[in-house]
């Protein structure tokens, strides 16, 4: 007779949907303390290799996880994510957690209080396994910014899960998590989604509370989940949104029932397709994926027409000037005086500031703040940081009126598949590139979903970037799902071997 221990392992072979997970608890075939148990067991079996998650809450989760067992056995009602076992980026700060957002000058930081998003989780019923690894402070393409090593991308680990929200990715793709949440600010929800497999979450700005985020440049972040599959992603979204008192910029619109809204399909939509974003610079195998996406939603009976978006050529500039002035601003209150890491070689106030931001930061937050600090400058602030605003307000202007003609917009979510860890971390400018389709988005604060569609010949997985207008969650979440519907009924009349699927993970 198998151990308990194999039994629990077994469980974990294939990933699990939402549905299927709540229907094995509620019918107490699993039990919640179970299955988180299951979960870590195989963080330990696998982590090491893959350095996903930083901090592990096991008390916590054990605790939570009972308290569902316990109302399934009276029968007393339970959360919509009731014994989920779910992972949150670590710059969403988790009472009594180390909350580090990746950075060596928060080592050691534990919080006091939860972020909103986390806390809305819980409330479901969700078990918050732990903290994932991530850029540090969310500044990054590849997750090779975290003061504690970078992650691998679970489906081939010499190549980076992308970033900022790596670790988010990556847990979803190797099943560390059922689903995640990460956080977006240029890209760093929907690249990581496209290079690991997986269906990550941008939502309009102001849909989900900022509070309890450790900030990076506060008119762009936006928290959302992370999930094998487009509807689990959209169950995760109507938890978390929602107006927040704490947050003066989370909106008063209605959360909707988003995976209800996922189901009522594609057919009848209008989908335009940016040729700014099929230009020079996107992989031939991408753009291959990509077509194929957009002719199986005609297949679903959506209405394809070109769009244009001509001032997208001036989004990465733009938004390089916004993000580094908000962080310049955000990041100084690490100084080494009230939390958070501080130098022992200073004799004076101010060598104690400047020693501690200096070893505290990593290479890449420096760059970013002086950046920022220098188009915030006297002299310079109207050229830079004034004439970027200007630029971010033609691109929503831009946006509004596509949408005014369009239902969705489906793009590329970056132009290659994953790259390998080192290849372009010498490169500044070239990992900014990297984002170069999703910044736009984060510019006009409008929603996105990003979803697989298909995989080079070596089996990297390639995402499509669905965007919608602003609070219009429902629609991107049904183009999504009918990209994922032809991806499905391709894996399952195909031969092909699980390395030649996006979801091939050799774990």
């Amino acid at each position: 007779m198998p151990s308990e221990t194999t039994q629990r392992s077994n469980y974990l072979e294939k990933p699990k949907t939402f549905a299927a997970l709540r229907e094995d608890i509620l019918s107490r075939r699993v039990k919640a303390a179970d299955l988180a148990l299951s979960y870590y067991e195989r963080i330990e079996q696998i982590n090491g290799s893959l350095n996903i998650y930083l901090n592990l809450t096991r008390d916590r989760a054990i605790a939570q996880a009972e308290r569902v067992d316990d109302a399934v056995a009276k029968g007393d009602p339970v959360g919509p994510l009731a014994g989920i076992p779910v992972g949150i980026k670590d710059v969403l700060v988790t009472r009594g957690a180390p909350s580090t957002a990746g950075s060596k000058i928060l080592k050691g930081y534990k919080p006091p209080y939860d972020a909103t998003a986390v806390s809305r989780l819980e409330a479901a019923g969700a078990v918050v396994l732990g903290k994932l690894n991530c850029d540090e402070f969310a500044m990054g393409s590849s997750n090779e910014n975290s003061a504690y090593g970078p992650v691998r991308n679970p489906v081939d680990p010499e190549r980076v899960p992308g970033g900022s929200s790596g670790g988010s990715a990556a847990a979803v793709a190797a099943n560390l998590a059922v689903a995640t949440l990460g956080t977006d600010t240029g890209g760093s929800i929907r690249q990581p989604a496209s290079f690991c497999g997986v269906v990550g979450v941008l939502p309009t700005y102001g849909r989900v509370s900022r509070y309890g985020l450790i900030a990076f440049a506060s008119s762009l972040d936006r928290v959302g989940p992370f999930a094998s599959n487009v509807r689990d992603a959209a169950t995760v979204l109507s938890v978390i949104a929602g107006q927040d008192p704490s947050d003066a910029t989370s909106s008063t619109a209605p959360v909707a029932d988003y995976a209800a809204e996922s189901d009522k399909g594609a057919d009848g939509l209008r989908i335009g397709v940016p040729e700014e974003y099929f230009g020079e610079g996107l992989d031939p195998e991408v753009r291959e994926q990509i077509e194929n996406g957009i002719a199986a939603l005609k297949t679903a009976g959506c209405k394809v027409q070109p769009i244009a978006l001509p001032h997208t050529r001036f989004a990465i500039p733009a938004y390089y000037l916004v993000a580094t002035a908000e962080a310049s601003a955000n990041l100084a209150r690490f100084d080494g005086v009230r939390y958070g890491y501080r130098s022992p070689s200073s004799n004076t106030l101010s060598d104690m500031y400047s020693h501690s931001r200096d070893e505290g930061f990593g290479a890449e937050v420096k760059r970013r703040i002086m950046l920022g600090t220098y188009a915030l400058s006297a002299g310079y602030y109207d050229a830079y940081y004034l004439k970027a605003q200007k630029v971010r307000r033609l691109l929503a202007e831009e946006f509004l009126r596509a949408f005014a003609d369009v239902d969705a917009i489906v793009t590329p979510t970056a132009p290659t598949a994953a790259f390998k860890i080192g290849e372009k971390s010498g490169d500044p400018l070239a990992m900014y590139l990297a984002d170069i389709y999703t910044v736009t988005a984060s510019l006009a604060g409008i929603c996105g979903v990003t979803v697989p569609c298909g995989a080079t010949k070596a089996g990297l997985p390639v995402g499509m970037q669905v965007l919608a207008s602003h609070m219009n969650e429902g629609t991107a979440f049904r183009v999504a799902r009918a990209v994922e519907a032809a991806q499905v009924q391709e894996q399952g009349s195909s031969c092909n071997s699980a390395s030649q699927s996006p979801r091939g993970s050799q774990f």
